[in-house]
């Protein structure tokens, strides 16, 4: 069956067309990659450690080529789509030097003599399902640990971003053994036909397939993460600045039109909301809307027609249900799918668009009385991957941190970020299985052998 990706600015601009990989294709590239992952898992970490090196460099001098076909096949804004690129850089170089950190421990033995060490070692072949918002990031942050460690990895990208999986794969392919990496395009059923295959599996998207995931690798037995869905929340406590603060929350909720799981979605204010709404108004007004191949965009189109009819269908909903708009709610003219950023406030907490996440450039500024109705707030959502809290008070900022149930909590900083050497991951439906990124990667693509040296006695 034939797949089809298609530019969300010039929907009749067909980025690339692959058949997906059915089953079959699937087997034999777990057999492969099994071959592939035995020798490489028996290489040095020097080996590996150069090997990623060269495949950064690889991705470096490719870097302009890369940011412009994620530019043309995912709508990204041409600056983020750049600095994605270079991220991309730096994630290959951090965990070639990852490769070379201690693969284990000693323990007390028996005796001063013996030995009683647990070491690190691959899984095998990791199985990678990845969304189209952050179409190198993602998949290398996932696939460079993986590597790194030893294992083969199948990516299976968003149909959405199979473009650019298969680029990013053949770039880096120059510099690893042959079948290490390999692609999988294709939907759901390419997905679990590699679940199938796999011996530990790694996704992100939404909290739907997430769970669906979670479930049948559990069935199988294999390790496996999801990360998924957020809606997270920016506190703006009394005495914050609030144009700063609106600076910052506007750029968080709207850019990239709000397609990140990190987005804000809503904008709790303590004490009266006033001057912050009127200033984050003025902010989200102010954002370059447009064509994602001029330097100027902040906001590009949404993904797909129906990720642009659900947000302005979320924006109707709030309307009738008392909410009002302040600016937004409609598709944009032109053929791509663009929609105005999206502001309502005069909804409850308990309404549906302050409870569930849209994934498109629409927030909901809720006023609150005090510190404890904003965190009860905060928390009352399904979901817990990041929150910020605004306030030139670090006290007031360490209290509110302690409490509230995110996995990531940013203070004075936009929701929307990520630090690769630092642990990623949300509490309750925003996460499954352990963290990704920086030392936790490890935790994912390693086992534990624990083995016991003991004195020859003759």
């Amino acid at each position: 069956m034939a797949l089809q990706s298609r530019s969300p600015q010039q929907p009749d601009d067909v980025v690339v067309e692959v058949e997906e990989a059915d089953a079959g294709a699937v087997a034999a590239a777990v057999e492969r990659a099994r071959a592939a992952g035995a020798r490489w898992a028996g290489a040095s970490a020097l080996e590996r450690s150069a090997a990623l090196t060269a495949a950064a460099d690889a991705l470096a001098v490719a870097a302009d080529e890369l940011t412009g076909l994620m530019v043309r096949e995912v709508g990204k804004p041409v600056t983020e789509a750049a600095a994605e690129a270079a991220r991309g850089v730096g994630i290959l170089r951090y965990y070639a030097q990852q490769a070379l950190d201690p693969d284990g421990e000693t323990y007390p033995g028996a005796s001063p003599e013996a030995l009683l060490l647990a070491r690190r070692r691959p899984r095998g072949v990791a199985g990678l399902i990845t969304p189209w918002n952050f179409p190198v990031a993602i998949p290398l942050w996932k696939a460079a640990p993986a590597l790194a460690f030893g294992n083969a990895v199948l990516l299976k990208p968003s149909p959405d971003a199979t473009a650019v999986a298969l680029r990013l794969a053949g770039l880096l392919g120059g510099a690893l053994p042959d079948d290490l990496l390999q692609v999988l395009p294709g939907g759901a059923g390419t997905g679990q036909a590699m679940l199938d295959g796999v011996d530990c599996v790694s996704f992100t998207g939404s909290v739907a397939v997430g769970r669906r995931v979670a479930v049948a690798a559990t069935e199988r037995g294999l390790p496996s993460q999801a990360e998924m869905g957020g809606l997270n929340a920016s506190i703006v406590l009394a005495g914050a600045d609030p144009e700063r603060a609106a600076g910052v929350i506007a750029g968080a909720a709207m850019g990239y039109a709000g397609q990140k799981c990190t987005a804000t979605s809503r904008a709790i204010v303590v004490g009266d909301p006033g001057p912050f709404t009127e200033a984050l108004v003025a902010a989200v007004q102010g954002l370059a809307v447009g064509d994602p191949a001029d330097k100027d965009t902040v906001v590009g189109p949404v993904i797909t027609e129906q990720a642009r009819r659900k947000v302005v269908e979320a924006a109707a909903e709030a309307a009738a249900a008392g909410g009002r708009l302040l600016t937004g709610g409609r598709a944009g003219n032109g053929a791509g799918w663009f929609v105005a950023p999206t502001l309502v406030d005069g909804l409850d907490p308990g309404a549906r668009l302050a409870q569930e996440e849209v994934f498109g450039p629409i927030a909901v500024i809720l006023p609150v009385a005090d510190e404890d109705e904003a965190v009860r707030v905060a928390n009352g959502v399904r979901y817990g991957l990041v929150a910020s809290v605004f306030t030139g008070d670090l006290d007031r900022a360490l209290r509110l941190a302690a409490r509230l149930d995110t996995g990531l909590i940013r203070v004075n900083a936009p929701t929307s970020g990520v630090d690769f050497l630092a642990p990623f991951g949300g509490e309750k439906d925003s996460s499954f299985g352990p963290r990704e990124q920086g030392k936790a990667a490890r935790e994912l693509y390693t086992s534990t052998r624990t083995v016991t040296v003991l004195p020859h006695q003759g």
